[in-house]
């Protein structure tokens, strides 16, 4: 059976849990890591704790896993969403704002760290450097669901896709690495730009920009991923080393990732009444827009949310 599957290119489950679904795809060594949420789909505590036990395994397994009963070497891990019109609506607000009105610095900053392990692990390929990452958009990405399809050394996203970083409107900023990575990608201005505008943009002028690198059609979201895969399989090593040249370069540290997060934390807790009635808000646009879309079969546009904030 396994042999079949390796000679006609399919893949299989290899772990599903409460938010998140993995398939692995033995005969190109691609892992589809899906966020598969029921509720609010943002980065909630389990989810990240999730995304960190599989990344944890991919270290400790020099970028290997166990998948019936043999160990396979992972080339490309593609991290994607199965909510409907959704990749990630970023933090847990609805948990921002009982720990701020709590004044519980600890919490938060455990909430950020946990976000940072994440986004550093990616940022390091799990300390494998023959790995490659890409992040599949195929629908909306705010805040950090923007910041962890920006750690990816690829980043697909369909048409109809919109990413923006919404934290500004109500007085606090993306905290877990967009400034960072966007410097990185485009430049400072540019990243200051897009944390300052708190603006949604379209998958096509971020593709304009040098941000997103496969503009796909809507529905051909995976099709673009694995034609990617399969044109650069033969240059694979060049590809990955010149992904370590980058982080060599320029490189994006925990240090410097932690420090940025402190200042999230101070930012978050300088937030007033006024703020956290702009914050609870977008949870409620947010929660609308998951209902209709369950109700309806179909997403309300996303410019709902940015309306949160008129």
């Amino acid at each position: 059976m396994s042999d079949m599957r390796d000679a006609i290119g399919l893949r299989a489950g290899w772990k599903n849990f409460a938010e998140t679904q993995y398939e692995f795809e033995p005969a190109t060594g691609t892992l589809w890591g899906y966020m598969n949420q029921r509720g609010n789909p943002c980065f909630n505590l389990g989810l990240l704790k999730e995304i960190r036990n599989v990344g944890n395994e991919l270290t400790a397994n020099s970028g290997h896993l166990d998948f019936e009963g043999a160990m396979h070497k992972v080339h490309t891990y593609v991290a994607a969403s199965r909510v409907p019109r959704v990749f990630n609506l970023g933090g847990d607000l609805a948990l921002f704002m009982l720990l701020i009105r709590a004044r519980d610095r600890d919490a938060l900053a455990h909430y950020a760290r946990l976000c940072i392990d994440n986004i550093h692990s990616q940022i390091q390929h799990y300390q494998c450097p023959t790995l490659t990452t890409i992040s599949l958009v195929q629908g909306d990405a705010l805040g950090g669901g923007f910041e962890m399809a920006l750690c990816s050394d690829v980043i697909v996203a369909e048409e109809s896709a919109m990413l923006g970083l919404p934290e500004i409107l109500f007085n606090l900023f993306p905290g877990m690495g967009a400034y960072s990575l966007l410097a990185r990608r485009a430049s400072p201005r540019v990243a200051e730009e897009l944390i300052l505008s708190g603006k949604m943009l379209p998958a096509a002028r971020l593709h304009e920009m040098g941000i997103i690198d496969v503009l796909a059609k809507d529905g051909e979201g995976e099709a673009a991923v694995q034609a990617w895969i399969a044109k650069n399989a033969r240059r694979r090593s060049g590809h990955q080393a010149v992904m370590r040249v980058r982080q060599q370069v320029n490189p994006i540290t925990r240090e410097e990732l932690d420090a940025v997060a402190d200042t999230w934390v101070d930012c978050a807790l300088r937030l007033e009444d006024r703020d956290l009635r702009m914050m609870s808000r977008v949870v409620r646009a947010q929660m609308e827009r998951m209902d209709a879309a369950a109700a309806a079969y179909a997403p309300v546009p996303a410019a709902g949310i940015a309306m949160a904030a008129g």
